[in-house]
């Protein structure tokens, strides 16, 4: 006879406990941690659109109809999250007028996506080659964490460049860097002449950090990099 444990009808599962259990949960899905930022209704919206989408496709309509409806909620559900994470948001900061024209600007590359250069893994918690799986298993100790910056040559080719981080799906930027580390764009910018040159180093590291050390401890260090790299102009790429 089964007990009560074997039987998942025994403890149903609620819809808020289904959409939430996206966000490290259950059913972890980086590409789907924004449903837990949806209240119930937009959430069964979500739903409802995602699956109703499906259907069209079935009877021969195009993909772009879902993956629009899809974005759109994405962006709902980030908005909602960035409206109640306020500690860290400032209505305004430093402003620093440009010393030179575009075209004659040096131009460094810095990142929160986690790339490094292969060969170079910065090893986080001492785990060497460590998985974007296990990243997103240890989000929570990532961001008590002071995070570690990789210096990345800025001749350095795609295929040497490595990606991971536990706080967004990397699965788009390990098929093609540049969605998340622009390094490639920035080089040909400079090959056009519309910039100077590139910095020697791009920079790049887990923006799922300890936001306090960061701002407190390292953030006047790693500016300091970018001035001895003698930069005019900094491509800040958040993830």
């Amino acid at each position: 006879m089964s007990n009560e444990a074997d039987n998942p009808i025994a403890h149903p599962e609620s819809f808020d406990d289904f959409k939430n259990s996206f966000f490290y949960g259950s059913r972890s899905d980086l590409n789907l941690k924004f449903m837990a930022e949806l209240d119930t209704a937009g959430a069964t919206m979500f739903v409802q659109q995602m699956l109703t989408g499906v259907v069209a496709l079935i009877d021969g309509d195009g993909p772009s109809s879902v993956v629009d409806r899809f974005i759109e909620w994405q962006r709902t559900g980030y908005a909602a999250h960035a409206e109640s994470s306020s500690r860290f948001s400032y209505p305004d900061g430093p402003f620093a007028r440009p010393k030179k024209p575009l075209r004659e600007s040096r131009v460094a590359l810095v990142t929160s996506s986690g790339h490094f250069v292969d060969g170079d893994d910065p090893k986080p918690f001492g785990v060497a080659s460590m998985s974007q799986a296990e990243a997103e298993t240890r989000i929570g100790e990532f961001l008590r964490a002071e995070p570690t910056l990789s210096v990345i040559p800025s001749t350095t080719p795609s295929e040497q460049l490595r990606v991971r981080h536990g706080g967004y799906p990397v699965a788009a930027a390990i098929q093609d860097h540049q969605v998340a580390f622009p390094l490639g764009h920035l080089n040909d910018l400079a090959s056009e002449g519309i910039i100077a040159e590139c910095s020697p180093n791009a920079y790049s590291f887990v923006g799922a950090t300890s936001q306090l050390r960061l701002r407190d401890h390292l953030a006047a260090e790693w500016a300091q990099l970018l001035h001895d790299d003698e930069v005019d102009l900094v491509l800040l790429v958040p993830v």
